[in-house]
């Protein structure tokens, strides 16, 4: 165990300033509910974004990128999009300000200004969009449980601590208990301190990470200027041709494994499955979860709009500053690592906490350690807030307790936030690994997500029952998946896609239109583009001055230029700190001919 008294004072300080973040907001927080699951909607969009950020910098995922960039060199920018990290630069550029213009609280409310209030179908795409919320957010707090555990287990060696517990922990099991541990901290300053604690963790957390990262990226590049890196051919080139064509057989035999096993061989095959299924996902919006929740909490339209653009800014460059920092070193001094998990195989998700442990400094290490548990416990923390806004709101408050008086609120989220944990604790020792869980969240879930949420912006005839059909033939096919296959999620979601929107579209014929009134007041509101003329020939009826959205083309402009720009913004981290200095001023130059672009056709139409 190499953390020394300063780096665990460090890491006890920060504990203790999140307990006491929780106490400080906690009357803030009783106010009413919107305060405590959306501050109110009156935190500038910059904190807003600085925390959506954070929650997106969490353990697992930086853990899983450092694999990635390990095994897969610079094409590892080209990973992420599984997610897909891009549906940012969509909500950037358009739906998010189509998304906050409805007012709602959760994505459940969001569909009764698209369907109406009452009717079958508008009940049961309610209860559907509820049942997806919380399974996707019980499987991101399993994501993080066991990314934590793992992370924490490398630091603090189970030899170390089993004499002092008074009850025997399985060795498979001792990520999950660390897990445990830790977790519960999470649970009480965002249970206790709602969304107002939550923010304010996440911008302390926020700038230790950037302090750690750039530590970590100064001290790559003094490594790297009495060595050099041995890597296969083609790693350092972001581009790639039909196959991979990455040998380790020479340097580190494993992570030829690691490709056979990630099923990531025919990378042109993986990167066209993965676009085709981020554009789709990325056009549906983003999913209930603490995501859309910093949408709904901005304070309007247009500052909506600015936050989520402000994410990307905030977050790659620094993010890609600990990821590829970490590579390096881990690539220098491979030999030195120990990978093995407890099976005895080699878990190249070790490979942050393993350097981490091993090559940092006194003082920098505890930063880099507070920083990554707190990343854990800000995505955790917005994901168990998520979660509690679907159970209390679009449950307790629409079926069980319409007139709870505030009180009675607050403590229901209280409850609600425990039994969440608890479950997904539950969650978690089902879970293998992080990259098993990842790929069944984004390949799977979402693929039975996809069809009815681009339905529901695009089209005007699609209705509720279209919606419920579509996200229960999705997302039942999607929980069915890991039972009658072995393969790559991605791969499997053509079809999860095709199930979904054939139950769309026989919902959707097999019942009536939505009310017209209904979809005139979301059509003149939110004021999408797509398949609405019927609905705006009797918007503009009653208002000749109406004006449609035209601005499809312009829109899918500014994302392609913004999907440019994302890339840049990852990769300069990359080539900073291996010193690729001539790409590196390539990649500045595009970018800021992009930022001159989008200054002129984004920021300043921004309106609400």
């Amino acid at each position: 165990m190499n953390l020394h008294f300063l780096d665990i004072a460090i890491l006890v300080m920060y504990l203790i300033t999140m307990v006491m973040i929780g106490f400080y907001m906690k009357n803030k927080a009783k106010q009413d509910k919107e305060s405590y699951l959306m501050g109110g909607k009156k935190l500038p969009w910059y904190m807003l974004g600085l925390s959506d950020a954070s929650d997106m910098f969490d353990i697992s995922g930086t853990m899983w990128m450092v694999a990635l960039c390990f095994v897969y060199g610079f094409k590892s920018i080209w990973i992420p999009w599984l997610w897909p990290v891009f549906n940012q630069v969509f909500m950037m550029m358009f739906l998010s300000k189509w998304l906050r213009r409805s007012n709602a609280t959760t994505g459940a409310e969001w569909l009764k200004t698209r369907f109406g209030l009452t009717g079958k179908g508008v009940n049961g795409s309610h209860a559907i969009v509820i049942a997806f919320a919380l399974i996707s957010c019980l499987g991101f707090l399993a994501y993080g449980f066991i990314g934590l555990g793992k992370f924490i287990e490398v630091f603090v060696p189970w030899d170390h601590v089993k004499a002092y517990i008074p009850f025997d922990v399985p060795i498979k099991y001792v990520p999950h208990f660390y897990g445990i541990i830790f977790t519960l901290f999470a649970m009480f300053y965002s249970i206790i301190g709602g969304m107002h604690s939550i923010v304010l963790g996440d911008v302390i957390k926020y700038a230790i990470m950037t302090l750690a990262c750039i530590a970590i990226g100064v001290i790559a590049v003094q490594h790297l200027q009495t060595q050099t890196l041995n890597v296969p051919k083609g790693w350092n080139n972001p581009f790639f041709s039909w196959k991979l064509d990455l040998d380790w057989s020479a340097i580190a035999a494993d992570a030829n494994k690691k490709i056979a096993e990630d099923g990531f061989s025919l990378f042109g095959v993986f990167f066209m499955m993965m676009l085709l299924k981020g554009v789709f996902a990325s056009l549906a919006g983003p999913a209930p979860n603490y995501d859309m929740q910093k949408i709904l909490s901005t304070r309007s339209p247009k500052e909506a709009s600015k936050m989520t653009g402000f994410v990307s800014i905030v977050l790659l460059p620094i993010r890609y500053s600990m990821v590829t920092g970490l590579t390096v070193l881990a690539l220098l001094y491979y030999n030195q690592l120990y990978l093995k998990g407890p099976d005895g195989v080699t878990d190249f998700e070790r490979i942050l906490p393993a350097t981490i442990n091993n090559f940092l400094p006194i003082g920098v290490l505890g930063l880099v350690l507070t920083g990554l548990l707190g990343a854990f416990m800000g995505t955790f923390s917005g994901t168990l807030n998520a979660a509690q806004a679907y159970i209390v709101n679009d449950i307790y408050l629409k079926y069980i307790n319409p007139e709870a008086p505030t009180k009675k609120i607050i403590s229901m989220n209280y409850i609600v936030g425990v039994v969440v944990v608890a479950a997904g604790i539950g969650f978690g020792f089902l879970t293998k690994d992080v990259n098993n869980i990842l790929q069944w969240i984004v390949g799977g879930l979402y693929g039975g997500y996809v069809a009815a949420n681009c339905l529901k912006w695009y089209w005007w005839r699609f209705n509720a029952h279209g919606f419920f059909w579509g996200m229960t033939v999705g997302v039942g096919a999607a929980l069915l998946m890991p039972y009658v296959t072995t393969g790559l999620p991605l791969y499997w979601w053509p079809l999860l896609f095709a199930l979904s929107l054939a139950g769309c579209l026989i919902g959707t014929y097999t019942a009536p239109a939505t009310d017209t009134a209904v979809l005139k007041s979301f059509y003149a509101t939110v004021k999408p583009w797509g398949f609405w003329q019927p609905i705006h020939q009797l918007v503009a009826k009653e208002n000749p001055s109406f004006k449609a959205n035209k601005n499809f083309k312009l829109d899918m402009f500014n994302v392609a230029l913004g999907i440019i720009a994302q890339l840049c913004l990852t990769i300069l981290p990359m080539y900073l700190i291996t010193g690729m200095y001539s790409p590196l001023w390539l990649t500045l130059l595009i970018l800021a001919v992009i930022v001159t672009i989008l200054k002129r056709t984004w920021w300043n139409r921004l309106e609400d």
